[in-house]
């Protein structure tokens, strides 16, 4: 059976099969790289533009293979000398130390195309309307006919989809739960509430836990505690509408249904138990690690293995008829605001929340106007803890700095900034500085995913 390992995956054949992986001399690749592959490889063979064309790959490793097993050649190497992509066909053997798999990689689905149709002989029968049919019939078995469901709403692309589907199988045994925390955008809950109703027709009752929310978030600063509490919290939230809920229907819903994905579970890192040693946490999605133990939910996670871009498309299906504006919305972190206020949230009275909200605001519907918004994976604002020296209306001013972020990307695996001409930014900056009086700084976020982020917490 051919196999193809990618990025650890080549490095685990390598050293699985006699070779030698150490740390990278130059101290890894991470981001956009160069690479150049060597002619007659059975692996590019088939890439356009020729055997040994250039092309712009996505890395991101700090180990390289520095000895190759016997029967391997080097088939790839990037600007830096690594080696980043290995095959020994008589065996079937072939790896990437790259991301193929991702939009930077420019050339990396013709390379996939290659491997899966051209080496292994496999057939291009997966379609996405295959998801929708299963993802309804796990649900048809799991949830019986007298189960009422409850499902955590956010009003994104992913949570929006996921309750259509299982509202498409249960009906209106789905109860959906939209909770205004305190951490939403500037009129978020108004907006997401006034859609779902007009156009989704929705069960959807909305929950305000904004007070209790600043009070698990009092004092915290660090990243995993916030997203931990924040994902405690909702579950809390969603209990008690629960046993509210078992008032009207008779028994208390056992199941939740979360728009959780591929992603959400990768970044998370997989539990203690799941045979998954080597992997590490990026950061505890609040619907993935940042679960409680002992939650007394049977999960049910319809999107579980899509990747963002795979749940767009299962949302244009005519079947679901999920409308485009929520298909197309930029991605909404479920722990909201908390993550882009750098800190203790509740700081000065929550008051770092507000200028957020505002200079958000101002910079996504600039975006709007000069009709970027369908061009760019993600846009929004960071407040950062930090002060700035200024001066407005001829006076110094000791106010606050924020950061502003834009990215493409498809999955949200790799992502890289989005270059606005100046003149945009230029606007941008100058309209936020007049608008949000407690500001008097802006920067603009140029780092790729890896090595950051999309989000900074």
């Amino acid at each position: 059976m051919p196999v193809l390992g990618i990025c650890y995956g080549m490095q685990l054949l390598v050293h699985a099969l006699g070779g030698r992986v150490e740390a990278a001399a130059a101290g890894g690749e991470y981001g956009r790289m160069g690479i150049t592959t060597v002619p007659g490889s059975a692996l590019f063979g088939g890439v356009a533009g020729g055997d040994s064309s250039p092309q712009q790959v996505w890395m991101s490793h700090g180990d390289e293979a520095v000895e190759l097993p016997a029967g391997f050649a080097a088939v790839a190497r990037s600007d830096q000398g690594a080696c980043v992509a290995v095959e020994c066909p008589s065996r079937g053997l072939f790896g990437l130390q790259y991301h193929p798999e991702v939009m930077h990689s420019e050339r990396g689905g013709e390379t996939i195309e290659r491997f899966l149709f051209g080496i292994a002989g496999v057939r291009a029968d997966w379609k996405i309307e295959s998801v929708l049919e299963e993802e309804m019939a796990k649900i048809a078995e799991v949830v019986g006919p007298d189960d009422h469901v409850i499902c955590a709403l956010s009003g994104g692309v992913d949570s929006t989809v996921a309750a259509t589907l299982v509202h498409k199988v249960i009906g209106d045994r789905l109860h959906c739960v939209f909770v205004d925390n305190g951490l939403l955008r500037l009129r978020e809950a108004d907006r997401v509430m006034e859609t779902f109703e007009k156009h989704l027709h929705l069960p959807v009752t909305k929950i305000d836990t904004a007070e209790r929310m600043m009070s698990r978030l009092r004092g915290v600063s660090d990243p995993e505690l916030k997203r931990k509490a924040i994902g405690s919290e909702f579950i809390d939230c969603f209990a008690e509408f629960a046993k509210e809920l078992e008032k009207t229907v008779g028994h208390e819903p056992r199941f939740l249904v979360q728009g959780t994905l591929y992603p959400d579970v990768i970044e998370s890192c997989p539990p203690p138990g799941s045979g998954q040693k080597h992997s590490h946490t990026i950061k505890s999605h609040h619907n993935v690690g940042g679960l409680p133990e002992d939650l007394k939910f049977t999960l049910v996670e319809p999107l579980r293995q899509l990747f963002k871009d795979e749940v767009r498309a299962l949302g244009r299906l005519p079947a679901l008829g999920v409308p485009e504006a929520f298909v197309a919305r930029h991605p909404f972190p479920g722990p909201g605001l908390a993550v882009r206020v750098l800190g203790d949230v509740t700081a000065g009275g929550g008051a770092a929340l507000e200028t957020l909200r505002q200079v958000d605001e101002v910079f996504v519907e600039a975006i709007r106007e000069h009709g970027l918004y369908d061009k760019i994976w993600q846009a929004f604002a960071v407040f950062l803890p930090v002060r700035s020296v200024g001066v407005q209306g001829d006076q110094r001013t000791h106010s606050h700095v924020v950061a502003l972020r834009a990215v493409t990307s498809a999955d949200g695996m790799t992502a890289d900034w989005y270059p606005f001409e100046p003149a945009f930014l230029r606007l941008v900056s100058t309209r936020i500085c007049n608008v949000v009086k407690t500001v008097n700084r802006v920067v603009y976020d140029i780092t790729s995913k890896p090595p950051g982020t999309i989000e900074w917490e």
